[in-house]
């Protein structure tokens, strides 16, 4: 969706926005870009770049957006396939990874938290070492906290229904 909008806004305002954005950030490479996207921005307002072109571009980038979100409706359905499947399956454990993963994942923050406030206690000059530690670890919970949102709010969605497992049609 955001994408979609950017496409439509248009090149023009896009390269300025991408640009101060770019501006900001204290890196060489960062300070390229925005003065690049500046000379850009400064060609399509004194209209170097012909309308024509940028109407073209712009045809370009809506076309691209398109493309993205076919390829975001196939995974969706790809991922309510799996649903599917797993549902339909007489296998016990395959009907019930959801919870399970939700215990397992239960434990496990339970016990990296008890880890994490026992080390600062008893060395609390290690407190700086040990949380920049756990931010390191930010992307691995971030991945399983969304499986596990996922799987929460599927399995809310399949009780509202009366047990029975339902999925929108394609």
């Amino acid at each position: 969706m955001i994408p979609l909008l950017l496409a439509q806004i248009g090149l023009p305002l896009l390269a300025k926005a991408v640009g101060g954005a770019l501006d900001s950030l204290n890196h060489p490479a960062a300070k390229a870009a925005s003065a690049a996207l500046s000379q850009v921005g400064e060609a399509l307002e004194s209209k170097a770049i012909p309308p024509e072109q940028v109407v073209e571009a712009n045809r370009h980038m809506e076309r691209l957006t398109e493309l993205d979100s076919a390829e975001a409706r196939e995974a969706l359905a790809q991922i309510n396939q799996t649903f599917r499947t797993e549902v339909a399956s007489e296998d016990a454990y395959v009907r019930r990874w959801r919870p399970t993963f939700g215990y397992a994942m239960a434990a496990t923050w339970t016990a990296t938290m008890g880890a994490i406030a026992w080390a600062i206690v008893t060395e609390p000059a290690q407190a700086p070492t040990i949380i920049t530690a756990l931010v390191n670890t930010s992307p691995i919970w971030g991945v399983a906290l969304a499986v596990l949102g996922v799987s929460v709010v599927k399995r809310s969605h399949d009780k509202t229904l009366g047990g029975r497992a339902a999925f929108p049609s394609e």
